[in-house]
């Protein structure tokens, strides 16, 4: 009797899953066609297919259903795996890295994704917080962590760590980004990313590393 409630449960929480996850899939592509104004609780019943009751039960309003978008975004971006090992050659890490983020940033929905909480950031000041805290800023720390290791062995001299790590990543950036961001230009190709993320580096050891007298 027990195993049968047990089996009951777990089937009723995978489909509980699997439901929630048909709605967010509706609602991010209603977001990215109409916007966060433009979309309503009824165009994203439609697109994910459930009735809008159902669609009440599982969040209250579409600030939930966005807010619950940005969380996923949020373990995503955790689940990229950057090469921070601490052993690691700065100038090979700092390449890598930088790629790995250009390729993260400018990735198909992220676009779409960032320039929603910008336009509803100034009503909704809570979500753009959270949407830096947990996606932008949580990979400016871990870049950070990786340079200060390497401050302390004498090989950068940096005064500010979290400040060095957002330069270099904004300067990985340049020409890329922004164009993408604004849909001027596609997502940069391969040998395109290679090309500014070097430059980077180069200014980034320029600036920062300890030459060997």
């Amino acid at each position: 009797m027990v195993a049968v409630q047990q089996n009951s449960l777990k089937t009723t929480a995978e489909e509980d899953s699997s439901k929630r996850r048909q709605i967010l899939e509706g609602a991010r592509k209603i977001f990215m066609d109409l916007g966060f104004d433009g979309a309503s609780m009824g165009e994203i019943a439609k697109a994910a297919g459930v009735s809008k009751g159902t669609l009440y039960v599982y969040f209250v309003d579409k600030c939930a259903l966005f807010e619950a978008i940005v969380e996923e975004e949020t373990i995503q971006q955790g689940e990229i795996a950057f090469n921070l090992e601490p052993t690691r050659d700065v100038p090979i890490t700092l390449q890598e890295f930088g790629e790995a983020y250009i390729v993260m940033i400018c990735r198909p929905g992220f676009g779409s994704a960032i320039r929603t909480v910008m336009s509803i950031a100034e009503r909704m000041p809570e979500v753009g917080r959270r949407y830096y805290d947990r996606v932008l800023e949580k990979t400016i720390n871990r870049l950070a962590s990786y340079i200060e290791v390497h401050v302390a062995r004498g090989e950068l001299a940096i005064d500010d760590c979290q400040f060095a790590a957002s330069q270099f990543m904004l300067m990985c950036q340049a020409s890329l980004f922004l164009p993408f961001i604004f849909q001027a230009a596609p997502a940069p190709s391969p040998d395109r990313i290679k090309q500014v993320v070097a430059s980077a580096v180069r200014m980034f050891l320029a600036a920062y590393e300890v030459k060997e007298k």
